[in-house]
């Protein structure tokens, strides 16, 4: 594992900041049974404190900001055994969650119970990490740093199936820190991460592979925290497929998986497992077949595969050098990877923008307006008539009628006219 932690805020730097450039891929999980998962909600130290303090508040009047009023917070405190620090905690999980309800400027039994199902009750876990994770900003944990990166920290756990070392993840989180806000001027982070963990663990979230936390423990996720934290990361857009999700796409072959990619249900990490079931040799071999003789949108997806494949797939792409529609693909393939291959001209580099740009005619999930493609576009579309490639009149009427950049979409308009105009005389 890298020393830092996993950054899932927007870009501030280079990008052009869509969803594409913000999403993160994580390693595929293995999830325990719903019914399973149910059973262990009741039991989350938070969750066991919530439903106690609801059963101890019943119906009673609350004060501002709708909290118990001080004299019975301290009651609930001492009857209930609870942490006084953590009540506030408690109190939110317990009204949002419909443990219980507000009304009339007093508390009453909400409409939650445990008895309404699976379903309901991981729909009831999942508002809770989200009250906790939403605590953050209030200062969670009682350290500053730490719950600026609570959501980066628990990505980074999640990432890592066998467990964190604690010291590691401290210092992840300081490198992180410095980076994004300067130096740190707390007196321990690893103090402060310990004492965070202990909270998360109460919340269900994390556990130890072994000893009780401490600076040199391991931590991990609890199979609750799994759950959630993949609902936190699948919300904000990130890939973060389950173990089953990633097999059925491992056993399907190529053509199969440039079908799936085209249609828009393959996420990274499930092309990552389909190619860890195959020699680079195979892969390649299947690929290229289908980019050779396929559309814009099935070369695109396979350039996409074949991208993630090293030097020791020479040999396909090399023979690829043959293909008409291919040997484009293929001499930058080989070049970036610094092997021997034919100079591609600014007329092929122009056929390449064409076929990629066409790609998009062909997918599911094409965005309904572009974007950020190329900051020299304008340039680039004024020598698109000439490109002889079958798609290029049908990419500039989409970047004419797509683009969100007028001075783009004007270009293409023009662009369109005239290759039009030229149609009649490549026959």
């Amino acid at each position: 594992m890298a020393n830092n932690v996993i950054d899932l805020r927007r870009p501030t730097g280079e990008g052009c900041g869509c969803a594409a450039c913000e999403k993160l891929s994580f390693p595929p999980v293995e999830l325990a049974a719903d019914a399973e998962l149910a059973a262990r909600v009741p039991v989350v130290p938070l969750v066991a404190d919530a439903v106690a303090l609801a059963r101890w508040t019943g119906t009673r009047p609350v004060g501002p900001e709708a909290m118990l009023p001080e004299a019975d917070a301290a009651r609930a405190v001492r009857e209930l055994g609870l942490r006084p620090e953590r009540l506030r905690l408690l109190w939110v999980v317990a009204v949002n969650t419909g443990l219980l309800r507000i009304t009339r400027q007093q508390a009453v039994p909400g409409p939650f119970t445990f008895g309404k199902g699976v379903e309901a009750t991981l729909e009831f876990w999942d508002g809770v990490v989200m009250d906790v994770l939403d605590r953050a900003d209030e200062g969670l944990t009682g350290s500053a740093v730490i719950d600026e990166h609570l959501a980066e920290t628990l990505a980074t756990v999640y990432s890592v199936r066998t467990g964190v070392s604690v010291p590691v993840l401290a210092k992840g989180i300081l490198q992180s820190h410095e980076v994004a806000c300067g130096p740190y001027k707390g007196e321990s982070i690893l103090r402060e991460l310990t004492s965070a963990l202990e909270l998360l663990a109460y919340c269900g979230l994390v556990e130890t592979t072994g000893e009780p936390i401490a600076s040199g423990s391991r931590i991990r996720l609890t199979p609750l925290g799994t759950w959630a934290v993949r609902q936190d990361l699948r919300r904000e857009g990130h890939d973060a497929p389950t173990a089953a999700q990633v097999r059925v796409f491992a056993e399907l072959d190529a053509s199969e998986l440039v079908a799936a990619m085209v249609a828009g249900g393959v996420t990274p990490s499930a092309v990552a497992s389909w190619l860890e079931r195959r020699s680079p040799l195979e892969a390649a071999r299947a690929l290229t077949a289908i980019a050779a003789y396929g559309n814009a949108g099935e070369r695109g997806a396979a350039g996409t595969v074949l991208d993630e494949l090293g030097p020791e797939a020479e040999g396909p792409l090399r023979a690829a050098l043959t293909e008409p529609l291919l040997w484009r693909y293929a001499a930058s393939w080989l070049h970036i990877r610094d092997l021997q291959a034919p100079s591609l001209t600014p007329d092929d580099h122009a056929w390449l923008a064409v076929d990629t740009l066409a790609a998009l005619l062909y997918l599911s999930d094409a965005p309904g307006t572009l974007g950020g493609l190329d900051e020299d576009l304008p340039g680039l579309v004024a020598q698109l008539p000439s490109v002889d490639h079958p798609d290029t009149l049908a990419v500039l009427d989409l970047l004419a009628s797509h683009h969100d950049d007028q001075v783009v979409a004007k270009a293409a308009r023009k662009a369109a006219m005239k290759a039009r105009s030229l149609g009649p005389l490549k026959l």
